[in-house]
């Protein structure tokens, strides 16, 4: 079973180099070129189904793919992106400069702290495993599927898939990208097959 880790296309916000979070920002002129270019890309990876979060930047992506593949789209509020809290809407030197202590602490270890009334990394992935268990049960393990969602939400989910693996040390996904893991439903382990795919974005 593949699973196809896909990321929204560009945003406003993405431009502005400004944390969205869990606002709800829609996809901007270049966001809705590219979830076209990536549903083109989707078709030498047909899927049964696409679970996405529910925020409309991710739901605009994932209806691009579902309407040239035909296929039904799940909302997963459990796939929006990291709660940011009160850093929402600031870039990352206006967060260090706001807050320097909290910065700090968060980027030495996000997993047991939280940004000002955001999410640990722990507790984001505890919401998408929830996700990801429900898709399997729902397919059965057996059916190829996409995930749309965002850019901190996929690099922690495939952290957690990859968490057996050494080699993994960074994890970077791009508007509009692809990252492929394969599932054995028998052992229910994951392996990376390919991370953050852009060539059907890339201009020839």
């Amino acid at each position: 079973m593949k699973i196809y880790l896909i990321r929204h296309g560009q945003t406003d916000w993405n431009i502005q180099g400004r944390i969205q979070g869990s606002h709800d920002i829609p996809l901007n002129e270049v966001g809705q070129r590219q979830a076209t270019k990536l549903a083109e890309g989707m078709d030498s990876r047909p899927v049964s189904r696409i679970f996405s979060s529910t925020l409309t930047r991710a739901m605009e992506t994932a209806q691009k793919i579902g309407s040239r593949q035909n296929v039904e789209i799940y909302p997963m509020p459990q796939l929006i992106e990291v709660e940011f809290g009160k850093w929402e809407g600031m870039t990352w030197e206006e967060i260090m400069e706001a807050y320097p202590k909290e910065y700090r602490l968060w980027a030495l270890n996000p997993d047991e702290v939280a940004p000002p009334g955001g999410e640990t990394q722990e507790q984001v992935i505890r919401r998408c495993v929830k996700a990801i268990n429900e898709a399997l049960r729902i397919t059965g393990g057996r059916e190829d599927i996409a995930i749309v969602s965002h850019g901190a939400t996929i690099a922690y989910l495939v952290s957690y898939m990859m968490r057996d693996n050494p080699e993994i040390e960074s994890i970077i996904v791009e508007n509009a990208s692809i990252t492929t893991v394969n599932y054995n439903p028998l052992t229910e382990d994951f392996m990376l097959l390919e991370m953050n795919d852009t060539s059907h974005i890339i201009e020839g």
